[in-house]
């Protein structure tokens, strides 16, 4: 049985492990960072959906925890990997449990990340928008250097309420949005909302699950520069992402 009883003995057991999935710039074909995902592999092999365990965790204590311990695992197997490349990302999601009151900053200074912080991304999603202590810790934390990106965004008037309560630096498109883009009847609507949200934040575009050539064509013409997604790459352990970085620069 799945629940938030077995997530927490999972943890606790060391059946959770980090897969990283890159992060590509369309404009030169480089892998640019990763973000980092959960993961959890249950004793008898099998890997649980994580989208199961999103929603097992969320609203409760447990998805700070999470959180804390995704932070941790990226320190140890990448934190060296950051501090010798400047010109990298790491994405890390983060649940609004943790933001203000110290939460996430103590978690990064406790990883030993405060040296790298300009190399890392902190994603909330519209439901992760936090409180009026949690958006000024985001501030607090994007004036020494951590960008904000806001995930699962959609392309609605709506958003621009969202994006108005806390500065972010990045919005990323879900794997929604970008199979909407090869039906040619709704395409031409996605676009315009697209291209209206991108004139009215003047922030980057990250595309999630782009899967064929032709969402890359039309997200490179539509403005977008940055995307995630099977056509380059799945998740990728650790070291196996070190080794696509460096096949791919």
């Amino acid at each position: 049985m799945i629940d938030a009883d077995a997530i927490r003995a999972g943890l606790n057991g060391g059946e959770f492990f980090v897969e990283y999935l890159p992060t590509i710039d369309l404009d030169s074909g480089r892998c640019v960072g990763a973000e980092a995902l959960s993961r959890w592999r249950r004793d008898s092999g099998a890997v649980v959906n994580p989208f199961e365990v999103a929603d097992l965790t969320q609203d409760i204590a447990l998805s700070g925890r999470i959180a804390y311990w995704v932070i941790e695992t990226v320190a140890r197997e990448l934190g060296d990997w950051l501090r010798a490349h400047r010109d990298v990302h790491i994405a890390i999601n983060v649940p609004p449990e943790i933001m203000g009151r110290g939460g996430l900053e103590h978690a990064v200074a406790n990883a030993g990340l405060m040296d790298v912080l300009d190399r890392i991304i902190v994603e909330i999603t519209e439901r992760g928008v936090p409180d009026a202590i949690g958006v000024d810790a985001l501030n607090r934390m994007r004036a020494v250097g951590v960008r904000v990106a806001l995930d699962d965004v959609g392309v609605s008037d709506a958003n621009l309420v969202v994006l108005s309560r806390v500065n972010v630096d990045i919005i990323k498109l879900p794997k929604t949005f970008v199979d909407c883009l090869l039906d040619e009847a709704s395409a031409s609507q996605h676009l315009a909302g697209l291209r209206a949200l991108m004139h009215a934040t003047d922030i980057q575009v990250i595309a999630e699950g782009v899967e064929t050539e032709r969402q890359v064509e039309i997200l490179k013409a539509a403005g977008v520069r940055m995307i995630q997604g099977w056509y380059f790459s799945p998740a990728l352990p650790a070291e196996e992402f070190k080794a696509f970085f460096a096949a791919h620069q």
